[in-house]
């Protein structure tokens, strides 16, 4: 291991991969509430954090694994999952009073059209307000699970209608 005056260890976080602190403090200058996405094998997890000087702390959280208590059956860990994840998402932020967010994706590779984008636009569709480009959502094909029934329509047939009856249940718990 390198030693010597001049050598500098790395945060650990950055040395493990984990954290990038520069993204981090451009996000935490814009002073607004952040909504972190984001993505397992299995499941998508949408918070909203604020960050104070004892540390983040998390307002309001969404996992598609709730997707259960209104009717969606497909798997927790698609893109239709990520897009019903994040209007749950934005219809809880809204009913805890939070109007506004910035985009966190962390260190998650931002594809166009990728999972953490289709959580943006169920977001943005639930009414929640985050600044974005229209070129990097996905098509809404993808978003409501078209793409997934051609592919497999012995096991997702019925999963655009599934997606559409999920989406009016969620939409329905705005207050």
């Amino acid at each position: 291991m390198a030693t010597g005056p001049r050598y500098f260890v790395p945060f650990r976080r950055r040395h493990e991969g984990k954290t990038d602190y520069y993204s981090r403090m451009r996000l935490l200058l814009s002073e607004k509430p952040r909504m972190v996405v984001r993505k397992t094998n299995r499941q998508i997890i949408i918070q909203l954090v604020e960050a104070t000087l004892e540390g983040d702390r998390t307002l309001v959280a969404a996992y598609s694994n709730d997707l259960e208590a209104f009717g969606f059956t497909g798997a927790t860990g698609n893109t239709p999952a990520a897009y019903l994840t994040g209007m749950l998402f934005a219809v809880r932020a809204q009913n805890a009073g939070y109007e506004e967010a910035i985009l966190d994706i962390g260190l998650i590779r931002s594809t166009p059209g990728g999972k953490v984008f289709g959580a943006l636009k169920g977001a943005v569709d639930g009414g929640l307000n985050v600044p974005h480009g229209e070129s990097i959502l996905p098509d809404e094909d993808r978003l409501k699970g078209a793409h997934i029934a051609a592919y497999a329509p012995e096991r997702a047939a019925d999963l655009v209608a599934n997606v559409e009856q999920a989406a009016e249940a969620i939409m329905k718990e705005l207050k």
